[in-house]
């Protein structure tokens, strides 16, 4: 996956090739064929970043491009790129004083607004995805831990404990939340963002105790968890993935 920098880089560089390119559509017609080329080259690199990084300007983006497949009429408002890319224009006794060009150009200015808009955004827009991703990869690793139960509930329960530090260390870290161990524990990271009061004494209390039966499945050899305890484990870590704040 591409770093926050490269992503930057690269929406920066379609934003200036994208308003380059609406300025040579308003140059004479010898340019036209190069610029068709120059935008169908921009907008196949625009489409996917557009798609992954706001999904909800997507379709917006893509309708300057091609026609709606219930367009009835060609004219104001239903005109885009697509058409006049193919020659294709509105009915010169309809719109006498229609100007295609105008409109294409006027739908790549478009275009290339909300490729801004996106690179306005991205830090949000990927802080977002990553709390996305963060969230379905630790959830396949409780699913895991759930299968381990039937097999090794101290196997599960360590795997449990390895999520929920994980995603304590990820709270810490996005908070700001210094933490002094280099290697801190789930014990220490709890005790660190209660001071810092990321959450309140019930929360704190609630991971305490899930820290002390991870404890017991990683570290005490005498007594072995039940499968209840590490099941209780694996609902709890689930419950501070989807409510820690």
């Amino acid at each position: 996956m591409a770093s926050r920098e490269e992503i930057k880089k690269e929406l920066t560089a379609l934003i200036q090739r994208g308003a380059e390119i609406a300025r040579n559509y308003s140059k004479p017609d010898p340019k036209r064929p190069d610029s068709h080329l120059e935008y169908q080259k921009w907008y196949s690199q625009a489409l996917p970043l557009v798609r992954a990084l706001a999904a909800d300007r997507y379709e917006e983006f893509r309708r300057y491009y091609e026609p709606d497949p219930k367009r009835k009429s060609l004219g104001y408002g239903t005109y885009v790129i697509q058409d006049f890319i193919k020659g294709v224009v509105p009915s010169e006794l309809r719109y006498p004083d229609f100007d295609s060009r105008s409109q294409m150009i006027g739908a790549v200015l478009n275009q290339v607004t909300i490729v801004a808009a996106v690179a306005d955004r991205l830090d949000s827009l990927l802080s977002d995805l990553e709390s996305v991703l963060f969230t379905d990869l630790k959830d396949a690793e409780l699913s895991t831990a759930a299968a381990l139960l039937k097999i090794s509930p101290r196997a599960a329960g360590a795997l449990a404990g390895v999520v929920l530090e994980a995603f304590l260390q990820r709270v810490a870290d996005r908070d700001g939340v210094k933490i002094a161990k280099k290697n801190p524990t789930v014990s220490d990271l709890n005790e660190r963002l209660k001071q810092a009061r990321v959450y309140d004494v019930a929360t704190w209390r609630k991971i305490g105790y899930l820290a002390d039966i991870r404890n017991l499945c990683s570290h005490s050899k005498s007594i072995d968890p039940t499968p209840a305890q590490v099941a209780e484990l694996i609902e709890g870590v689930n419950w501070a993935i989807k409510n820690v704040p």
